[in-house]
């Protein structure tokens, strides 16, 4: 396990081990001290909030968390509360029958939302959320068969098929993102529920990201596949803290993750099978106390994030832009922010993060999703009551 491997600083893991080879054990940290460092100022393009149009898609929306797109041009979202609803053409539908009962306290409730890579075939439509059950609560991943016939859509036969374990009493850090890889599995991100320590143990699912099949089995490359030591085979990366953002890079196929820190701390990371990544031993960021993390920013065997943020952010959703309608943020990362209300625009430069740009502060309030639409827009939800759905296009 990951336990035994270098760090990997600053995300640049192709860069950084042809450092780790080239250049003499001497000059070596200071060579990769300095590609964890941020480059202040650098930019891409420029497109000021004078080149977006906005547009309200949708209104009345309890707490929306997820969001996803059906390919005749509806949208499924998920209201924090319990409901799902299918959006079409401004129109927001009634909740539909079949959604699991959720724990809906605190952070947790009906999370993110997923179609099947193949859903033109099976129309099955995934979901996390916080599940009711003994000690607790814990996330939870399913998927239903969506209906959609008289005019009112449902999601029928809905099975779970992941269950984290253990169930804690908190109702907080449950994640939780649900992202397919280009092979079909999927990767769905789990907090720590409050609980730290765990998150560095391989026994439990605090504080992980699982890679399972689509009905819940066990990739036979997973790194703890073969259950040695008793690690939970379905476990792809630990050591994180609350991941509530996530995205398959187009460029790479990897799989990045955004995680928020305590005070300060959060973190941008690209994900590798079997990698620590450091919470709570490693942050960049304090207890909301002031007293420090762990030990400190970097240790042995502890990957380095891509990029973070101190002082914090709180960021939510992410996606890769790879869209036509903003051709100058082409392959760059958007973040939504609860702090700050903003949209986050991070320039990616050979997998490296080389600058940021803030956008929209304070106009739209808490930005809970970020999703690149089908034909280009940037589509935005707000973590509100009453939420909205966003849609940013090019202004002509």
């Amino acid at each position: 396990m990951s336990g035994d491997r270098p760090s990997i600083p600053s995300g640049a893991a192709t860069t950084a081990r042809q450092a780790r080879r080239l250049m003499p054990d001497l000059f070596q940290g200071l060579a990769l001290a300095l590609l964890s460092l941020p480059v202040a100022g650098a930019q891409a393009a420029e497109i000021s909030e004078a080149d977006v149009e906005v547009e309200r898609v949708a209104g009345n929306l309890d707490h929306p968390w997820g969001l996803a797109f059906l390919p005749d041009g509806a949208m499924l979202v998920t209201e924090r509360s319990g409901q799902l609803r299918l959006i079409e053409n401004g129109n927001v539908s009634s909740p539909l029958a079949g959604v699991p009962k959720v724990y809906a306290r605190g952070q947790g409730g009906l999370l993110d939302v997923a179609l099947h890579p193949k859903f033109a075939e099976n129309q099955r439509v995934y979901l996390s959320f916080s599940e009711p059950g003994g000690g607790g609560a814990g996330t939870a991943v399913g998927y239903g068969r969506l209906v959609r016939s008289n005019g009112e859509p449902s999601l029928q036969d809905f099975k779970v098929i992941f269950r984290q374990s253990p169930k804690v009493t908190t109702g907080h850090h449950f994640g939780s993102r649900l992202v397919f890889a280009p092979d079909g599995l999927l990767f769905v991100t789990l907090g720590e529920r409050g609980q730290g320590m765990p998150a560095q143990d391989l026994d439990n699912h605090l504080g992980k990201v699982v890679r399972i099949t689509d009905e819940g089995g066990i990739p036979a490359d997973n790194p703890c596949a073969s259950a040695e030591n008793g690690a939970l085979p379905a476990i792809w990366t630990y050591g994180h803290r609350n991941p509530q953002g996530a995205a398959i890079d187009p460029a790479t196929g990897e799989l990045w993750i955004v995680e928020h820190g305590a005070r300060g701390g959060d973190e941008i990371n690209r994900t590798e099978a079997g990698a620590n990544y450091g919470w709570p031993e490693v942050s960049y960021g304090r207890h909301y106390s002031g007293a420090k993390i762990g030990v400190g920013t970097s240790a042995p065997g502890i990957e380095q994030p891509v990029h973070y943020w101190d002082p914090s952010i709180a960021p939510s959703g992410m996606t890769f832009y790879d869209g036509d309608q903003f051709a100058a943020w082409q392959g760059d990362i958007l973040v939504g922010a609860l702090k700050y209300q903003m949209l986050v625009r991070l320039d990616v430069e050979d997998g490296r993060i080389v600058g940021e740009d803030r956008l929209f502060e304070g106009r739209f309030g808490r930005i809970r999703d970020v999703r690149t639409g089908p034909n280009g827009a940037v589509y935005l939800l707000t973590d509100n009551n009453p939420g909205e759905l966003i849609r940013l296009t090019a202004s002509d």
